[in-house]
């Protein structure tokens, strides 16, 4: 008699293969990525609005550039060249246009599908809640670039019309790009935050209005704790050669001045936006030491509050002082302010994939599923 042994009971949880096995939170791959920013542009580029809205910044843009160049009287402004000022107005307006459209295009990315039934269809497939998120980043970043690629021709102009770098168009445009992605970032993490886009969008603009206005008010307003009247003691000339006019000798003097100790607050403009943008634009010699440029201006007031009120001013030469006078430093300060709006916009990633893992342990009430 021959025995033949039983077949082995199947597996309760059966092996997947590797394409169809559950990955985890944080399990990245371009392909999903790709596909959810993909889905999101497809949705947006239907859209007539989206159009309309291209063509008329195309037009604004188009025109300032026109006005600054047939309109400024360059002999009052100090400019030899329409550059300077072209590149430093037309950078400022895409910067602030931009910071408004910004949080439109992401604040309802993950409510706005919530509340359609749609965003449950994504989590129960494959994409990891980090693909869903960077996705949807990424969709309403390049959006919001696609406004700075339609000005790219004027700022050529104001390239082209002399007295800008090469450098200053690089590395504005870095840093512009840089901020659009911070700010379309923070709106995706209130857009998962919270349960209606309305909400999400009035967050964002919030957070656009504290980083452009607010720290300036915070600046302005810790202007007065921060100052006072102090005395020192100067060396100051008391001697002068009746020939030459030269001065032969000093004395200490006791004299009272007021100041402004800006040197303790300067980090909150280093945040701003706008000086984050200014300051990564190269110095003053690559604008033909012109005096209206905006940009510049920006850049030296920042960099004046950071150095702070120095002593008060001696007519003592060092020669005599043996006190070598020390220049300001002008040491950049964008790389601070960069990096705190990298933190901000990571923080904000990281909020929205948490809130995009499932299973959920508690939704808000009223919260659609699917």
């Amino acid at each position: 008699m021959t025995a033949f042994p039983y077949p082995a009971a199947p597996p309760k949880h059966p092996a997947l293969p590797p394409a169809l096995r559950p990955r985890g939170t944080w399990s990245l791959s371009w392909h999903g990525v790709r596909t959810v920013a993909k889905l999101e542009l497809t949705q947006r580029l239907r859209s007539t609005k989206w159009k309309v809205a291209l063509g008329v910044w195309f037009l604004v843009v188009g025109g300032i550039c026109l006005l600054i160049s047939t309109s400024v009287n360059y002999e009052n402004t100090g400019l030899s060249q329409p550059g300077p000022l072209m590149f430093s107005l037309n950078v400022m307006f895409i910067l602030s246009m931009g910071l408004l459209i910004t949080p439109t295009l992401s604040s309802a990315a993950i409510n706005g599908d919530r509340i359609a039934g749609t965003l449950a269809i994504l989590q129960v497939t494959l994409l990891t809640p980090i693909e869903i998120t960077l996705g949807k980043l990424l969709a309403g970043w390049l959006a919001s670039l696609a406004f700075v690629v339609i000005s790219v021709p004027f700022i050529l102009w104001s390239f082209l019309a002399g007295g800008v770098a090469v450098g200053a168009v690089f590395s504005t445009l870095v840093l512009l790009t840089l901020m659009l992605g911070v700010v379309s970032a923070v709106s995706l993490g209130f857009s998962a935050l919270t349960t209606k886009p309305t909400g999400s969008t009035v967050l964002s603009y919030l957070t656009v209005a504290f980083l452009t206005v607010g720290t300036l008010i915070l600046f302005a307003v810790t202007l007065f704790p921060m100052s006072g009247t102090e005395q020192y003691s100067v060396q100051q000339a008391s001697e002068w050669d009746n020939k030459s006019g030269d001065v032969v000798a000093c004395e200490w003097q006791d004299t009272t001045q007021s100041v402004a100790h800006t040197e303790r607050t300067w980090w909150l403009l280093a945040i701003n936006p706008y000086v984050v943008v200014a300051d990564a634009a190269p110095g003053r010699e690559a604008f033909n030491g012109s005096s209206a440029d905006p940009l510049a201006a920006i850049r030296d007031g920042v960099r004046s509050a950071r150095a702070g009120a120095g002593e008060p001013y001696s007519t003592c030469p060092a020669s005599i002082s043996g006190v070598e006078e020390i220049d300001p430093s002008t040491a950049p300060v964008w790389p601070l302010g960069l990096a705190v709006n990298l933190l901000l916009g990571a923080g904000a990633v990281v909020l929205t994939v948490r809130r995009l893992r499932i299973p959920q342990g508690k939704l808000a009430r009223g919260t659609r599923v699917a």
